[in-house]
């Protein structure tokens, strides 16, 4: 199938997926309070309002690069990352990022600084993976260029394979699930993390993705997590693979998707995100409900 490349229809996909990713961001977080949990159930969400964080204000800067320039502009978007990051610095960002940050706000080369975090090793958080899936919206009519650009917006602050390749699985994966509705939902959801792994660099991450394939839909979500990680450790080869088996596990149903994910726990904010950025761009603006929306605080552009 084709799918269009006009700029409208790009920010139109990125924004979907930015709603389902933020929504998500924003009830996952709800979860870290355990007697907001306790007391939520698919019968009474968690009570309002459902602050989002660091997951997408970074995912906003990168919509907001893309709209700029059609393409991943590194200086811009470490430029977009420090200011916003300066008009809001408590929004929940890792002590790694909060310095990087600090650094970029200061004038300092973002390629320097990346490179330097973790003693040089640069990062394989999963902070490159939750923020991406809008870009992979936006360039969801080509799978290569989808690739690049994904590369290029974690360089910017992951400088490591894993935190990389998480990014690319991500935005490979919420493309294939704007593709596949747009399709006509005729290939089977199972070949989805195979596709998505054939794309990518041999690493943790893609071995572990290669293993959450042959894991059943039907398996209990917690046997899942154990698995493959759910976000405990905040690395992308600990959340990533979870996260694109339980996006195609539900893939037609976005809250369940939801109440699934935080159920099972770990980086709940970070899971809730990536999945909720898939799975909308499956199931389309009404698949997110009105009330959700609503409960989410309003995004500040």
């Amino acid at each position: 199938m084709t799918v269009s490349n006009s700029e409208h229809d790009r920010v139109e996909r990125a924004k979907l997926s930015l709603d389902g990713l933020s929504v998500g961001d924003g009830f996952g977080q709800r979860f870290f309070f355990p007697w907001i949990g306790e007391s939520a159930g698919r019968n009474h969400l968690p009570d309002p309002p459902w602050y989002y964080t660091d997951d997408t204000e970074m995912a906003m800067a990168i919509i907001q690069v893309l709209q700029r320039s059609g393409t991943i502009n590194q200086q811009d978007l470490a430029a977009t990352f420090a200011a916003r990051f300066s008009a809001d610095p408590g929004r929940g960002y890792g002590g790694g990022a909060r310095n990087l940050l600090i650094a970029l706000a200061a004038d300092a080369d973002w390629e320097s600084e990346s490179q330097s975090l973790f003693g040089g090793s640069g990062s394989f958080g999963n902070g490159a993976a939750m923020r991406v899936a809008p870009l992979g919206a936006w360039f969801a009519d080509d799978v290569d260029k989808t690739i690049e650009e994904a590369s290029r917006s974690a360089a910017v602050t992951h400088s490591h394979i894993e935190g990389q390749v998480g990014a690319i699985a991500v935005a490979l994966a919420s493309g294939w699930a704007f593709r596949w509705t747009q399709s006509g939902r005729v290939e089977p959801v199972k070949t989805m993390l195979p596709w998505i792994a054939d794309r990518l660099a041999d690493s943790l991450v893609s071995r572990s993705i290669r293993r959450a394939a042959e894991i059943p839909f039907d398996t209990w979500a917690f046997d899942a997590a154990n698995e493959l990680g759910c976000g405990h450790q905040v690395s992308a080869q600990d959340t990533v693979p979870f996260c694109l088996w339980m996006a195609a596990a539900h893939l037609t149903d976005y809250c369940d998707a939801m109440w699934t994910t935080a159920r099972v726990g770990g980086d709940s904010d970070t899971t809730c995100a990536i999945i909720g950025g898939i799975v909308a761009l499956s199931v389309g603006p009404a698949g997110i409900p009105d009330e959700w929306r609503s409960h989410r605080e309003p995004l500040k552009w």
